[in-house]
């Protein structure tokens, strides 16, 4: 063999080295790219929605009498009589209780005399009016003749008249004073019957016969009274509404309840007064519903549930309640944008089934972490997955 065809074998074989080299490169670096798609994390992620929020939330309230009145005596008494006990039904003008008062029976006897003295001294400063008008009448045609009387007598006669008179209106001004005594009198005596004020039920008794009964002085709390009344057939249901479910309340609204005393039953009233202001201390407003209660089936004191429900005027942006990362720190999403994660800080609202309302920097249709996590750190590149949205709203 020639020098020539040594030399094409040596390049030949340089060749087929360089090509080996090559073709081992470009596999590890095939591997290596492979390798590093595999790393990637699969991130399953959920779209932010917008829409009105509409839900139903539970509030506690508090059945009260629609009219209650606790009966205190007008006058200090004793008990004669008492016609009515607890769970009585009374009607309006029914009487309840007499009392008995012999003092006032010596005042009305007292102010019957001061009357009777008074009419008699009415009766005879008219009687001397008269007389003496008459005295001055004769006088006075008599003094038409020249010299048949004297002009002071005349003039005497005419004082006395007018005397009368005065003294007559003080008699009647002091008999209408006696009248007036005497009614105050007889309106205390009429305060002996207590009668009740409306229809209602006796739902408290606390005196018997021959109890010694008498007024509360507003003062003392430790006055109790004869009796308490309610009236039942109508309740005021007050709900203590949060601030935050205070801005769509309507008057004449419908709402449902329940009560522990009929379980699986509910039962119905309207919004009829509003407090429209908010309570400093519980940040909550009064609201009131009235219930027709008919047949008796509820009662004060009850604490029904109230089926409140809970509206938006304009849309809301929700978001899988599962996406919700909570840390000492902050409240947050996960969004990810072309394949890398950023966290977004929001403030939560209402619960809408698995949903929940979201406040921040986040718009319709966003793609954030369906489950998040603290883990999944700003920055990081993913592979998304989207879950289907019936996933997402299902309750």
């Amino acid at each position: 063999m020639t020098r020539i065809g040594f030399s094409w074998i040596a390049v030949l074989g340089a060749a087929g080295v360089i090509c080996a080299s090559c073709s081992s490169q470009s596999k590890s670096g095939a591997a290596v790219q492979g390798a590093a798609a595999v790393s990637l994390p699969t991130v399953e992620v959920a779209k932010v929605s917008s829409k009105k929020l509409s839900i139903m939330v539970r509030l506690p309230g508090e059945l009260q009498a629609y009219e209650a009145v606790a009966v205190f005596p007008k006058v200090t008494a004793y008990v004669d009589s008492i016609s009515v006990d607890r769970g009585s039904h009374v009607k309006t003008g029914q009487l309840m209780a007499r009392l008995v008062a012999p003092e006032l029976a010596a005042q009305r006897a007292e102010a019957e005399s001061k009357l009777q003295a008074a009419e008699s001294q009415r009766a005879e400063s008219q009687a001397k009016l008269s007389s003496d008008e008459s005295t001055y009448q004769r006088l006075k045609s008599a003094s038409a003749t020249p010299g048949v009387v004297a002009g002071n007598d005349l003039e005497i006669a005419q004082r006395a008249v007018d005397a009368d008179r005065a003294r007559l209106e003080a008699s009647r001004g002091s008999a209408e004073a006696a009248k007036s005594a005497l009614k105050s009198v007889a309106d205390l005596e009429g305060y002996l019957q207590v009668r009740a004020p409306f229809n209602g039920i006796v739902t408290e008794r606390n005196v018997h016969p021959g109890s010694l009964v008498g007024p509360s002085t507003g003062a003392s709390s430790a006055v109790m009274p004869m009796l308490r009344l309610e009236k039942a057939d109508r309740l005021r249901l007050v709900v203590p509404v949060p601030e935050k479910y205070a801005g769509n309340i309507a008057e004449g609204t419908k709402l449902e309840f329940s009560v522990p005393a009929y379980p699986g039953q509910t039962f119905a009233g309207r919004v009829a007064r509003i407090a429209h202001s908010v309570d400093v201390k519980t940040r909550t407003m009064p609201v009131e519903l009235e219930v027709n209660n008919a047949d008796g089936r509820l009662s004060s004191g009850m604490f029904p549930e109230v089926q409140w429900a809970v509206r938006r005027t304009e849309p809301s942006l929700f978001a899988p309640v599962s996406a919700v990362v909570r840390t000492t720190e902050a409240t947050f999403v996960v969004r990810i944008r072309s394949g890398n994660t950023e966290w977004v800080n929001v403030q939560t609202g209402e619960l809408d089934g698995k949903s929940i309302e979201v406040i921040g920097g986040l718009r319709d249709g966003d793609e954030i972490a369906a489950r998040g996590t603290d883990e999944l750190q700003p920055g990081t590149h993913v592979v998304t997955k989207q879950i289907p949205a019936e996933t997402q709203t299902r309750k």
